[in-house]
């Protein structure tokens, strides 16, 4: 996706939602962290935006940019919101921290008309080569922590993911596999091939 202009600082995960999003759209951003993407759909989209941040501090972050964020829980919160009350529910970055991932998915096609999923690719050949010939828990750009500090609990690979898309009845309508530098790699790549060269995912679906 050409970047636009304006948009250097801006990580490469977030510029492909932010072509996924049609200008004017009501958003909700779930685990929206320190507001820097839901800051980008308002500024760039004009987009009715709302977030739901777990921590304190990120939702502070996100009343500094003058972003309508509430504290809240994904696994706990998303009951309460009606069906279709949003044109994109986005999930960035935040899936494979949940406690029910499937659960969340469910919530996301049914609050919003779209959803947006992101997330990090547990089947990256740089994390197999980690645990093949270190074996042990892999440290990447895109997965920081080490073992006992990562907030991920239910990590997942882009092929896991298109899986439970299946098993929830959601349809695919876009989709797009990040290589390790940020890069968008070619649509017309095979899954396999995505599963294995793909740092990150980023999905665009709806109810199938």
């Amino acid at each position: 996706m050409p970047h636009e202009p304006g948009l250097g600082q801006a990580r490469v995960d977030h510029l492909v939602v932010l072509g996924l999003v049609e200008p004017g759209a009501r958003v909700l951003d779930i685990g929206c962290g320190d507001g820097s993407l839901l800051a980008l759909l308002r500024d760039r989209r004009g987009v009715d935006g709302r977030g739901i941040e777990l921590s304190r501090g990120g939702v502070n972050a996100c009343l500094t940019r003058g972003l309508a964020v509430i504290q809240g829980d994904a696994d706990t919160d998303l009951a309460a919101y009606p069906d279709h009350a949003f044109d994109y529910v986005i999930l960035s970055q935040t899936i494979q921290a949940t406690r029910e991932p499937k659960v969340v998915l469910e919530q996301l096609l049914r609050i919003g008309r779209h959803a947006i999923v992101s997330f990090p690719n547990f089947g990256h050949w740089r994390v197999r080569t980690e645990l093949l010939l270190r074996g042990r828990m892999p440290v990447t750009d895109i997965l920081p922590d080490a073992w006992y500090e990562t907030p991920n609990i239910h990590h997942c690979t882009i092929r896991d993911f298109v899986g439970l898309c299946r098993l929830v009845g959601a349809r695919i309508e876009r989709a797009s596999a990040l290589d390790a530098a940020g890069n968008p790699m070619r649509f017309a790549l095979p899954w396999w091939v995505w599963n294995l060269a793909g740092a990150q995912g980023v999905f665009l679906l709806r109810r199938g």
